[in-house]
């Protein structure tokens, strides 16, 4: 029965990961952070960069949009994945949204997240009597 649990449950792992509401297929992303810089690596074979893919921030949020067109009609049978896919997160409090930096190779969607020297979480306020 322990044996059996993965394979029942093993896929919902993705479910849990993504945002609520759903609104359209997730991107799946990998990422790495250092003291100098975020890098966000996406799969998505087969775009045009230029035409199918949408990088955007707003308000310390980077949200990934692209779509893959159905190119050939008639085919007896497909296990593609065709229309919209969707990702957004949240950046590090100090990412320099200005100078993100995006490059696409094989397949592979690259964003680059220069980091800025960490801000301090908050500050003192000073109470002072009446």
């Amino acid at each position: 029965m322990t044996a059996l649990l993965p394979r029942l449950f093993g896929d919902m792992t993705d479910w849990f990961e993504v945002d609520f509401p759903r609104p359209l297929p997730a991107i799946r992303f990998e990422d790495k952070v250092s003291d100098k810089e975020y890098v966000l690596r996406a799969e998505l074979p087969g775009l045009d960069p230029d035409k199918d893919v949408q990088i955007t921030t707003v308000h310390g949020v980077l949200t990934v949009k692209a779509e893959r067109r159905e190119e050939a009609k008639g085919l007896n049978r497909t296990e593609f994945r065709y229309g919209a896919l969707q990702r957004s997160i949240r950046l590090p409090a100090n990412a320099d949204e200005k100078a993100i930096k995006a490059t696409y190779g094989k397949g592979i969607l690259e964003i680059t997240v220069p980091l800025t020297a960490p801000q301090p979480a908050g500050h003192q306020i000073e109470v002072t009597t009446g």
